[in-house]
């Protein structure tokens, strides 16, 4: 089964904000690589939460028929990776996350969208 890729983002997005994911970022870069359309930059708080962060994403991506082309990082704790195919997701500490600044990376100015964090309760 294939999914259109709106819908696939938002597998990934409620899959992450379930988990508690901090910065979720959707790069548009299909006119800069044929390797995927978009990624997907979360923030994690701990080598635990990035672990269970990829499981989630790993788990709905199953559950909708949409199985993972690979999974990569899941014995380093600050960068993980899940390649969906039409989405990467890139699962990162904060710290490594500023260290390689994937958004200045790939010099897009097609930030889809910058997922605002769920109010405190």
């Amino acid at each position: 089964m294939s999914m259109k890729i709106e819908e696939l983002e938002k597998l990934v997005i409620d899959a992450l904000e379930d988990i508690k994911a901090l910065d979720i970022t959707v790069l548009d870069v299909a006119e800069k690589t044929t390797i995927t359309d978009r990624m997907v930059i979360a923030t994690g708080t701990s080598s635990r939460h990035n672990k269970a962060m990829l499981e989630k994403v790993v788990e709905r991506s199953k559950e909708a028929d949409h199985h993972p082309l690979g999974v990569e990082g899941q014995n380093v704790s600050d960068w993980m990776l899940v390649d969906l195919g039409d989405i990467v997701v890139h699962i990162m500490t904060a710290s490594t996350r500023d260290y390689y600044n994937l958004e200045k990376l790939w010099d897009t100015e097609e930030i889809i969208d910058e997922v605002a964090a769920p109010e405190s309760q």
